[in-house]
């Protein structure tokens, strides 16, 4: 491997332990180093969402009347890092990386049906080792749709896949217990969660909290408490409502000299789109038939929007308990989405594309022993920093298969090295074949897709003049020599972290007209 090459990339600091080989084997010792002169492990409540998108926060003011009071004052009174991203915007592939600090071609989880490698190693079973005491509650959605509790976990409640938001059933510690059609489980997971916490008063060792809701993801559903508060407001559509666009004009002349039509960049941002793109606007995950025109899809973001108000309530109700325990001072609390959403960018909603609504999170932090006082974090972070950030705090050094790296320093507003651009993959599935394989690299300024497997088109856009991705450069005579140097470290990135082959998986999927029945 080429560390010049590597260091270009800001990636020389986060790999330096891992070497130029394939990631997909891990060491099977628990045992960690631990950080010279790291002082006392602390507590760690880490808090998960599904399908967040990273400004659907009352402080971002994108949605002008949203209220997301509790996730506000974590932003005013700890940190915000607003440019926090997944490696795949895709449920279980990134759940995986957050447990595991490694890329989906790594971890293998690729998509919702894969199994989990039996190898595979989750940081809260170092946690364990290093004698702390910790919890699941809520979502695991990784490997199989059971319940059954997983390594890493004293204590263990969860439910089957997608699991529901009234009278959901849980597996606690290996025994099912069914609730009530009245009772809420996001208000449920947290009530469970805080207990538990209290339980850990009196042993004497640090305890690590995983608090994943299953909101807000579709079929969305408020508390009773909220049904209803956001009725009849008015959704604010995005920029990039009609882009793609369609009828798009005649290819003018042909320039003689750069053998591309007459106009250059300016005419290509304003035709080039992906063709899979323009059809996905016209499928159930299009703003036209948004789930099967289950409702209007702008009756869908209020159900959105109230559905989240229970899990900002979840977080307030989370740091309550802490003050009044007092361990807020001392203890990280880390809110996170497992991928973002789109509410009709391009015409389409959902994820798993590498637009910024889509791979793009809400995160927050607090610990007011460590930072305060709305620190912003500019710096781009993604989920595999999860497990090493935790591991730190922990006094604990990360394992060198984790691609990752510890935060920390970051939210103390200490100088130290970090990437400058990141890396995306999605790969396609089976039960959604409307969003083809992807790869993408994202600098400051940058971004590169490419398609794989399709006759499409690539896209190439300037976020600083074009933040809502609508003018497609790919194509632009002067941005070629860039665009041929980002593909470069494209691959760069694939061939150092054993990136270059697609891991297939065993899908069982009838087809909906009974052809093609069995297993791909």
């Amino acid at each position: 491997m080429n560390l010049n090459r590597l260091k270009y990339l800001g990636l020389l600091p986060l790999l330096a332990s891992v070497g130029a080989q394939p990631l997909k084997c891990q060491s099977q010792s628990l045992d960690l180093p631990r950080i010279p002169n790291a002082g006392t492990p602390r507590n760690v409540v880490f808090i998960l969402s599904d399908d967040h998108r990273h400004d659907f926060m009352g402080f971002m003011k994108r949605v002008p009347w949203l209220e997301t009071p509790n996730m506000d004052r974590m932003a005013r009174e700890g940190a915000h890092l607003r440019n926090a991203f997944v490696t795949t915007s895709l449920c279980s592939p990134s759940r995986a990386s957050i447990l595991t600090g490694m890329y989906s071609h790594q971890h293998t989880v690729v998509d919702n049906v894969a199994p989990v490698p039996e190898n595979l190693v989750f940081f809260p079973q170092y946690l364990q080792k290093a004698g702390y005491r910790t919890a699941f509650f809520g979502k695991w959605h990784m490997g199989r749709a059971t319940a059954e509790p997983r390594p890493g976990f004293d204590h263990w409640e969860s439910f089957r896949g997608q699991g529901k938001y009234y009278g959901v059933t849980l597996n606690i510690n290996g025994k099912p217990t069914k609730y009530d059609d009245k009772t809420y489980t996001t208000d449920l997971l947290t009530e469970h969660a805080i207990n538990w916490m209290k339980e850990q008063q009196n042993s004497g060792r640090p305890f690590f909290v995983y608090l994943s809701h299953k909101a807000v993801h579709s079929n969305f559903s408020p508390a009773a408490r909220h049904a209803g508060c956001y009725a009849g407001k008015e959704v604010p559509l995005p920029r990039s409502y009609e882009t793609p666009k369609y009828g798009a004009p005649a290819l003018p002349s042909t320039d003689a000299k750069t053998g591309v039509p007459a106009g250059g960049a300016a005419y290509y941002g304003e035709t080039m789109h992906p063709d899979w793109l323009k059809a996905q606007r016209e499928s159930h995950h299009g703003v036209d038939y948004a789930y099967h025109g289950r409702h209007p899809w702008k009756d869908e973001v209020v159900r959105y929007c109230e559905t989240l108000r229970a899990l900002d309530d979840s977080i307030g109700s989370v740091i309550a308990y802490l003050k009044e325990a007092g361990l807020y001072e001392s203890t990280l609390v880390v809110y996170m989405g497992d991928n973002g959403f789109s509410w009709g960018e391009h015409g389409v909603i959902d994820k798993r594309h590498f637009y910024e609504e889509s791979v793009r999170v809400p995160m927050l932090a607090t610990c007011p022993e460590l930072f305060r006082d709305g620190k912003v974090v500019e710096k781009m972070i993604q989920n595999t920093d999860i497990a090493p950030t935790i591991l730190e705090l922990a006094g604990l050094q990360k394992p060198g298969h984790m691609v990752g790296a510890s935060f920390v320093p970051l939210l103390k507003g200490k100088q130290t090295p970090w990437r400058d651009r990141i890396f995306y993959e999605y790969y396609w599935e089976y039960n959604h074949p409307e969003t083809p394989t992807m790869h993408g690299v994202r600098t400051d300024r940058y971004k590169l897709v490419r398609y794989y497997g399709i006759w499409d088109c690539n896209e190439f856009y300037d976020l600083q003049n074009d933040p809502d991705e609508m003018r497609n450069l790919i194509a632009a005579p002067e941005h070629q020599a860039l665009i041929k140097q980002l593909t470069g470290e494209l691959y760069d990135w694939l061939e150092s972290t054993g990136g270059m082959s697609i891991p297939l998986k065993r899908t069982v999927r009838p087809h909906a007209d009974h052809r093609n029945k069995g297993t791909y």
